[in-house]
């Protein structure tokens, strides 16, 4: 297989990300743990997923627009960016806007895309340092 989920190990009886509709670009990521989220406090949401998808792809993350209307929910990076050489868990930060809100295991909470990437002239997909860990990995800011 060249593109798809794995369910990590210890996380039994959650589901592989599927499209829901016939036309769905995104497929619906499940939330493997129950997380309180607090008032305007990040609050990781570990999915029990890690994905696998060519060199040039990417996996964007999206909050699902129901969560984002109406629960005043946000993801604390926007977009989550998922490079093709990340192996591990994909863990989302959520925020509250205003309150408390119950992620409850099983519920749909985010979407990803694979998309295809393009690079500047003389860029090679591929060639660079090698990933050695999980948020911000890449180096600080």
């Amino acid at each position: 297989m060249i593109r798809g989920f794995e369910i990590l190990e210890g996380y039994d009886g959650i589901h592989l990300p599927t499209r829901k509709t016939a036309l769905s670009a995104g497929y619906d990521l499940e939330a493997a743990e129950d997380v309180h989220v607090t008032d305007k406090r990040i609050s990781l949401v570990p999915t029990g997923l890690r994905a696998f998808f060519p060199a040039d792809e990417v996996l964007l993350i999206y909050l699902r627009s129901s969560l984002a209307v109406k629960h005043n929910l946000i993801l604390a990076n926007g977009v989550g960016v998922i490079d093709a050489d990340y192996r591990g868990h994909i863990i989302l930060p959520v925020i509250s806007l205003s309150g408390e809100f119950e992620i409850k295991r099983g519920m749909r909470i985010a979407q990803g895309l694979f998309q295809k990437y393009l690079t500047v002239d003389g860029d090679i997909i591929g060639i660079g340092e090698t990933r050695r860990g999980r948020f911000g990995s890449t180096g600080d800011f």
